[in-house]
């Protein structure tokens, strides 16, 4: 396996004893942002030349309690007027609540905007995701513990994470609960359709499904991704990715130890072994990366094989950025680092 040539950015430990973790990428209206924590801080940080440099990180927040680790951890939405990051946060242990914050000036200075659950601690297991469309409208969904087994819950919000709609119920197991620490994931079409994904517990199987509404309200049926099945009796803690491909969703997820891509009503293909999956759609189309004891993979357009991103690191995430390229960021030795994927 050859190693994929990229040129490597270290934002290094913010702390001595805090390493920074759980990096998550957004791109739109000329900027990139990085989200990522630092003990028990949420820090922020920018790029106006297509991720090829970052500004020093911004601290947007602290809180007692910040839901980290296996996917938890803040996201960032970049919209034409406003940077939004949410995070579940808490006063003390097993508190959780979604909370956004806003900035008006690029990510410069941060303001506390409000709370996305309507049931106080019903985000407490810590998954969530996010995402905006072309009018800047929010969806966020998360899994939802206000009542007994854990659910998927859904709102919107139209007025840039300012206020969010009453909270719905967008997916209960006839099982009785859903996978319950595997993240969701969200993806808007070009022309605003919604899709969701999660990881579903149904007669014994714990496999990945997904649902898509054009106007945000109203959802259709949900369809499973694959045609193979994991029985699982455990939650394996990762839930993949999910992304739209010129009006058709495709998603990459994780089955047992290999890596798969899939798209609604096809047969999934293997792509490798590991975990933590991650999707972005960029020029010459779908790009997939995850973590495995090789390091960092990445499967890109042009490659019949996973090409090698870095020896050591994990959790990576990637962001379609408006040059058509993508952008990875992962954990390494305490530091986020981040590097541009290239299609050969």
């Amino acid at each position: 396996m050859l190693l994929l040539h990229a040129f490597v950015l270290s934002i290094l430990p913010l702390s001595a004893d805090a390493p920074n973790r759980q990096p998550q990428l957004a791109a739109a209206h000329g900027q990139v942002a990085l989200a990522f924590t630092s003990g028990h801080s949420i820090f922020f940080a920018s790029s106006g030349d297509h991720g090829r440099t970052f500004g020093a990180p911004v601290k947007v927040a602290e809180a007692p309690v910040l839901a980290v680790g296996r996917h938890r951890g803040p996201r960032a939405t970049i919209l034409k007027d406003a940077i939004v990051v949410t995070a579940i946060t808490g006063s003390k242990t097993g508190e959780g609540d979604l909370v956004t914050w806003r900035s008006m000036d690029r990510g410069k200075t941060w303001t506390r905007a409000g709370v996305v659950n309507d049931e106080p601690n019903a985000t407490r297991e810590g998954l969530h995701a996010i995402a905006a469309d072309a009018s800047g409208n929010l969806f966020a969904a998360w899994l939802d513990m206000r009542s007994p087994g854990t659910k998927l819950y859904g709102s919107r919000s139209t007025d840039g994470g300012l206020t969010w709609s009453k909270n719905v119920l967008l997916y209960q197991s006839p099982a009785g609960t859903i996978c319950q620490c595997c993240d969701p994931s969200i993806a808007i079409s070009s022309n605003g359709e919604v899709a969701l994904m999660w990881r579903n517990v149904l007669e014994g199987s714990r496999d990945l499904y997904v649902v898509s509404s054009r106007d945000g309200v109203h959802f259709d049926k949900p369809r499973k991704m694959g045609q193979g099945t994991w029985k699982l009796d455990a939650c394996p803690m990762d839930g993949g990715g999910l992304a739209w491909d010129r009006g058709d969703l495709v998603s990459a997820w994780r089955r047992d130890a290999d890596v798969f891509l899939a798209r609604p009503g096809q047969p999934e293909v293997k792509l490798g072994t590991g975990k933590d999956v991650a999707i972005a759609l960029g020029n010459g189309g779908v790009y997939v990366a995850w973590s495995n004891g090789a390091g960092i993979e990445a499967m890109i357009p042009g490659s019949d094989k996973p090409q090698l991103v870095t020896a050591h690191g994990a959790f990576v995430n990637l962001a379609a950025l408006e040059d058509g390229s993508v952008l990875a960021a992962w954990e390494a030795d305490g530091s986020i680092q981040t590097a541009l994927l290239n299609a050969r």
